[in-house]
């Protein structure tokens, strides 16, 4: 009987389909279970000035007077505003603007982008032995510097990146740009598969100083110092165990449908045809509404369920209950979703208001003030010296989340989520390493 049963089985034909379908579900789970939908941040780089380029304020003061662009009440003004800045005596700016007079030229502009991009792309790239063909995807943002061929083909050519690389230079979205293009590479990084994406974020200062006599416009003089950042993102699964951050959110906010806002910071020439950016005396009331409505985005993706909870409630009461003025919305707890703040460096004033909308402490801002103290409002890549502060001071520890935010021109607020998936090593060298024990600083206040 058994026999016959064997006899039975070893004749009958054999069917492939279940077979093949069995190797099929097993090819789709591994190519599922391995294929990684995460965006890693390997590593950045910032610039960091050599220190004939440090520009005190003292020294700033002197070429406004000496200068011969701008008359005494000019001068006067932009010095009471720089002395409020809390920037200090080692922020940098490119050697154009060091000479006298100073050499506002494209040709300025285009040495400076070299004299940022260059290093720090060879210095990120060199550090993880990657070759610059295996750089899939590059993106540049530098807002008032747009030359062609553009700063993506220059770097291109530079380091010889493949033909085929994904390149994209954005202009003209202010110092939020350096979040965007985090926004665009993790984009472009859900579509392309086991790439790698090189962001660099900079502000060409050398060319774009305002030389009329409107005060609104007179004021980006002052604040603006020259730096840079490079950015290496990955989606390669094995690049986790060598990855310093992981990402976890970004939230966009543009609030250029409402006139105010659209016109809050806003580059244009004057009556006598010099071309400036203005900041409007809204910008804080504008920059508030925009952080408000992107935490409105943020705020649910990040915070604990109670804090969601009394913040809804907060609001109901606001509106059914209390009269308007009297009693402030609760504010939610937002050290209960992060244990560091990347405030961007726009200036003092910009500091102190997130610092007060979120009801934050002094020390929470630390890393945005002494970016700013150091090396002024570099724009776009202001976010991640303050990011690279808290590294060199040992602060970030693995687990810890990090709240990177941005304000730009348009008028936009831009939030990016990262959650520390190693040790950083605050040893290890980078643009604050030569002078980390220095700081914090107490910043001085003009009377």
């Amino acid at each position: 009987m058994g026999t016959e049963i064997l006899t039975h089985f070893l004749e009958a034909p054999f069917s492939f389909t279940p077979f093949f379908l069995v190797i099929t579900l097993i090819t789709c789970f591994l190519y599922f279970a391995l294929r990684s939908n995460s965006v890693y941040l390997i590593d950045f780089t910032c610039y960091l000035p050599a220190d004939n380029l440090r520009v005190t304020i003292s020294n700033f003061i002197e070429h406004l007077h000496l200068g011969g662009t701008f008359n005494t009440d000019c001068s006067e003004f932009q010095e009471r505003v720089v002395e409020r800045s809390g920037i200090g005596d080692e922020a940098c700016m490119p050697i154009a603007l060091h000479e006298l007079p100073t050499e506002a030229s494209f040709k300025a502009s285009l040495e400076e982008v070299e004299q940022v991009l260059f290093p720090i792309v060879e210095e990120l790239l060199s550090k993880h032995n990657i070759s610059p063909k295996s750089i899939d995807i590059l993106i540049s943002n530098c807002s008032l510097f747009c030359p062609a061929p553009s700063i993506t083909a220059m770097i291109t050519n530079k380091f010889g990146f493949r033909s085929n690389i994904k390149s994209f230079s954005l202009s003209g979205m202010g110092c939020s740009a350096g979040l965007l293009s985090i926004s665009l590479a993790k984009d472009l990084l859900k579509v392309h598969k086991n790439s790698l994406a090189l962001v660099l974020s900079m502000e060409a200062i050398s060319s774009n100083g305002y030389h009329g006599k409107i005060k609104s416009m007179l004021v980006t003089n002052t604040i603006f110092r020259m730096g840079g950042a490079a950015v290496l993102l990955s989606n390669k699964k094995h690049d986790e165990q060598r990855a310093k951050y992981k990402l976890l959110h970004l939230v966009r906010t543009h609030m250029g449908s409402d006139d105010r806002s659209y016109t809050s910071v806003i580059q244009q020439d004057d009556e006598d045809g010099f071309v400036g950016v203005s900041l409007s005396k809204s910008l804080l009331h504008v920059a508030g509404n925009a952080l408000r409505t992107n935490i409105s985005e943020l705020g649910p993706l990040v915070l604990p369920y109670l804090e969601q909870l009394r913040y809804g409630w907060g609001v109901v009461h606001q509106k059914l209950w209390v009269t308007a003025g009297k009693r402030e919305t609760y504010v939610p707890n937002f050290k209960k979703a992060f244990e560091h703040f990347c405030i961007h460096a726009g200036g003092r004033a910009i500091i102190d208001a997130v610092e007060s909308n979120l009801k934050l402490q002094k020390e929470d801002g630390e890393a945005s003030r002494m970016m700013l103290y150091r090396f002024g409002n570099t724009s776009s890549s202001s976010v991640w010296y303050e990011l690279c502060y808290l590294e060199a001071k040992g602060a970030v520890k693995k687990g810890d989340r990090i709240w990177q935010i941005a304000f730009g021109s348009g008028f936009k607020c831009n939030s990016a989520v990262w959650k520390s998936i190693s040790v950083p090593n605050p040893e290890e060298r980078n643009a604050w390493s030569d002078r980390i024990h220095l700081y914090p600083v107490q910043t001085p206040i003009a009377p």
